[in-house]
């Protein structure tokens, strides 16, 4: 990969997402190419954390009907979700969880 930023597509939020911050497991879209050591590289480069434990799955794209009978399919993409060492969290997420809860 040529830049940390390149590995790192996107936070995933969704309720599981949030139920398992509270485990420090974060979820994140990745580059289909990127393996577990770049991905745990960049997340302790952009967010300042330390890396435990990395796990991966291709998610692929699911099949949907456009307008009558034309078959199409989502994109197929990688996601990670990356655990952190006890006591570390992210700051993106925790803005984004206190201002969900008011």
């Amino acid at each position: 990969m040529n830049s940390v930023y390149n590995v790192i597509v996107r936070p995933i939020v969704t309720e599981r997402s949030f139920d398992n911050m509270e485990q420090g497991k974060y979820t994140f879209e990745v580059a289909p190419t990127a393996a577990k050591g770049e991905i745990a590289d960049a997340v302790e480069k952009i967010f300042g954390v330390h890396v435990v434990k990395v796990n991966t799955m291709k998610v692929n794209g699911k099949l949907k009907r456009l307008r009558t009978t034309v078959p199409g399919r989502t994109r197929s993409w990688k996601k990670a979700i990356v655990t952190l060492a006890p006591g570390e969290s992210i700051e993106i997420y925790a803005q984004q969880q206190g201002a969900s809860e008011n």
